[in-house]
């Protein structure tokens, strides 16, 4: 009984609009009256889950994306990969998804990155003769290479989402591989609809131009190198790597590149408290819907209904990720990972998934839910951007969508594309 109300009143709270940290908290609480457990459980709950000090690493992430997305550093990528390869058939287009990926691996943050990248390029790219809706295809899509950069807090979520059966280091040395195909899959869209709707390509700048952009570039993506270098040197933790992170944004806006100002350094700041804010509530409450899922066996109901379905891997991995794909589409990144790890993951082992491939394989279909309506953040943040309606982009989506569902399924049914360079730095 207390499990159907969970559910339906969850799902009820989301049709009647309620946001979601709202929605699962309210339905978790619904339960519990139901159940007869003391109210003082929820407060219980939601403390333990907030009070992890790993945790620390995700406001850290957050507010280093944060000051690299206020202090100028978007406009120097720009310049950077448009000397690359904007001599490509639609040049602006290829630019676009280079710098959309540099700048996800600063930022570690789809909606930072279609915000940075968006109000740069969308508008460029309209000037050059561009359809608005392309323009907005392409930097929403590459965008969304940020969530497994290894910048990401949704890394930190999913790790802890997992109980500690998927290392942070491992998870982020996984997201390099599935973060080059994510971007090779997008130029080749990017491409394709260029070259159909005959988009031209920029003149080649030279070779000293592009040594002198890429050159003004690299201190920004530095940032990588030492969360890289740093984790898996042992020098510091995922946490203290993150801190770190701050720490040198800081230097290099105010100092290097000096274009952050106090007003700018400020609205990152806000802007980061919100959404750490945002960020523990959802863990908070998830932790308490988690723990009632737990109490009634929710993962294992979920197996043997699978079990029942097939007992082929390729099919229950098929199926889990069309699970993911739709709660994608009306539920947030980082509540879907809370919500949906301690179910799926359990299965997706038992069929024989390592947990880190798993990771990748949640984070890439969360990601492809941040631009699918009804939610939609980043598309959503696009289209204003570009002046469009979300049906004239939802109309040429497909060759982008396409791609990315590609990349998706070789993650999938691929393990090296996630557990080759963890297994190689682990000999």
């Amino acid at each position: 009984m207390a499990l159907t109300v969970l559910g339906l009143s969850f799902f009820g709270f989301l049709a009647l609009g309620v946001p979601v940290a709202f929605a699962i908290g309210l339905s978790a609480l619904c339960a519990i009256l139901v159940e007869g457990l003391p109210v003082a459980v929820v407060f219980q709950q939601m403390m333990s889950g907030m009070n992890v000090f790993s945790f620390l690493a995700i406001p850290f992430f957050v507010f280093s994306g944060e000051l690299m997305l206020h202090g100028g550093i978007a406009d120097k990528i720009v310049a950077a990969a448009r000397s690359m390869v904007g001599h490509i058939r639609g040049g602006l287009g290829m630019s676009n998804v280079v710098a959309c990926t540099l700048f996800g691996g600063v930022a570690g943050s789809p909606v930072a990155d279609v915000s940075a990248m968006g109000a740069v390029m969308i508008p460029m790219m309209k000037r050059e003769g561009y359809h608005a809706d392309y323009a907005v295809n392409v930097t929403t899509h590459a965008s969304l290479v940020g969530a497994v950069m290894p910048t990401s807090h949704n890394i930190v979520i999913y790790a802890l989402a997992a109980g500690g059966k998927a290392s942070i280091g491992a998870l982020i040395l996984a997201g390099l591989l599935p973060a080059l195909l994510l971007t090779v899959c997008n130029l080749a869209a990017a491409y394709g609809v260029a070259v159909k709707r005959g988009y031209p390509a920029l003149p080649f700048p030279g070779w000293p131009v592009v040594w002198q952009t890429v050159a003004a570039a690299i201190p920004g993506l530095f940032v990588l190198v030492i969360i890289l270098a740093g984790i898996l040197s042992g020098v510091f933790t995922a946490t203290e790597a993150a801190s770190f992170a701050v720490t040198y944004s800081i230097l290099l806006t105010f100092f290097l590149y000096r274009t952050m100002t106090w007003a700018k350094f400020m609205k990152a700041a806000a802007k980061a408290a919100k959404t750490t804010g945002v960020v523990l509530l959802l863990i908070g409450v998830s932790t308490m819907f988690q723990y009632l899922m737990g109490l009634y066996e929710v993962a294992d109901m979920t197996g043997k209904v699978m079990a029942g379905i097939s007992t082929e891997p390729w099919v229950v991995f098929l199926l889990i990720n069309v699970i993911l794909f739709v709660l994608g589409t009306f539920m947030d990144m980082a509540s879907t990972i809370l919500i949906c790890t301690p179910i799926f993951l359990p299965i997706a082992m038992t069929f024989g998934m390592d947990p880190v491939q798993f990771g990748m394989l949640m984070l890439i279909n969360c990601a492809l839910g941040l631009n699918t309506p009804p939610v939609g953040t980043t598309q959503f943040i696009g289209c204003a951007i570009g002046g469009v309606s979300v049906g004239e982009v939802m109309r040429s989506i497909w060759p982008f969508y396409g791609a990315l569902i590609a990349a998706l399924m070789l993650v999938t049914y691929v393990p090296a594309f996630s557990m080759w360079l963890p297994g190689l730095v682990s000999r």
